[in-house]
């Protein structure tokens, strides 16, 4: 062999060897394992264009930030995974990890939180997202006993959109209004006829004529093109909806404990933010409205504030009875 090729190999070798050893030396020790990620389903009832939706997706991207990506969230909106009615008990029984559930939709298993269906008269999520939070820090609800509650958040209050413009109580008794649950009760209360059928449904019974409006948080004028139809909005605000997402509890428990912390201060946080994407998602859909189909915006004068008031006073009785025999907080 050549003094040239033998040089040539023993550099080939250097490297080599050199090479070798500088991957070994950043290698991580035997007994050191990347953290496993932790992979957890959230199921939501509404389409993932809703203000329910967008708040699960900003919940997960945040999550993932916080936990450098050890936590990995799987989303499942529109009902893919769990109903609206099945939510809670869902997430109970392990069908999915987290559920996202609104308490109108079982009056009677959620009374205490579900006092915001009653007209306190809240202008925007926001103040209504505040009480929630206190109410369920107060009275700490014996209806999550099951799960660990990690978010909770209102929507905007309930407001009359309608044919034909609603500026008194005689306007409003005339009309056959899409409502439900506590917003319905209102409608009931101030002498309107309330018409229940799903949000879904709404726009084809305008059309058809078998509802003259609708009430309902007015994001929906855009989202849902109803002030093509209804061109005045008459502002009630009414009941609000309630909100609540909710982990299993054993999969919660089985959280490490640097995770468990971030999800518990990440909880106002988020819900304060949901509040306020609300608010302004609302003003948008007002603008939006406005300039497309040129609605107008009603109110209702004194008089007819201070009779609406007077009507709706049955409902709070009617609230604080059932507390007393459900023996519950009201």
């Amino acid at each position: 062999m050549s003094k040239i090729n033998a040089n040539i190999i023993i550099k080939n070798i250097f490297l080599l060897t050199a090479t070798v050893f500088i991957s070994i030396l950043f290698l991580p020790p035997a007994n050191v394992q990347a953290k496993p990620a932790i992979t957890l389903t959230y199921a939501n009832f509404p389409p993932a264009s809703t203000f329910v939706c967008v708040q699960m997706e900003k919940w997960k991207e945040e999550i993932e930030k916080k936990t450098n990506g050890t936590v990995k969230i799987n989303t499942f909106p529109n009902g893919t995974l769990l109903s609206a009615k099945n939510m809670i008990n869902g997430v109970i029984n392990g069908q999915a990890d987290i559920g996202c559930l609104c308490m109108a939709y079982q009056p009677g298993r959620f009374m205490v939180t579900n006092a915001l269906g009653l007209p306190f008269g809240f202008k925007d999520a926001k103040s209504g997202t505040i009480a929630l939070i206190e109410i369920f820090k107060k009275y700490n609800p014996e209806e999550f006993k099951n799960v660990k509650v990690i978010g909770l958040f209102t929507n905007a209050p309930a407001n009359i959109y309608s044919k034909k413009p609603v500026t008194s109580l005689k306007d409003l008794e005339k009309m056959k209004l899409r409502a439900s649950g506590g917003i319905a009760d209102v409608i009931t209360a101030l002498g309107g006829n309330a018409v229940g059928m799903p949000q879904s449904d709404t726009p084809e019974a305008l059309q058809k004529g078998v509802v003259d409006g609708a009430v309902s948080s007015l994001e929906t004028l855009m989202d849902l093109n109803y002030s093509e139809l209804c061109r005045e909005v008459t502002i009630l605000n009414g009941p609000l909806y309630s909100f609540a997402v909710v982990m299993n509890l054993k999969k919660y428990n089985s959280l490490p404990n640097d995770i468990k912390k971030i999800f518990e201060d990440f909880m106002e946080e988020h819900s304060m933010w949901t509040a306020e994407y609300m608010d302004a998602h609302v003003e948008d859909s007002i603008s939006w409205s406005m300039e497309k189909y040129n609605i107008t915006i009603n109110q209702f004068n004194d008089n007819e504030t201070t009779e609406i008031n007077k009507r709706v006073e049955v409902l709070f009785e009617e609230y604080i009875k059932d507390t007393i025999k459900e023996k519950i907080p009201g």
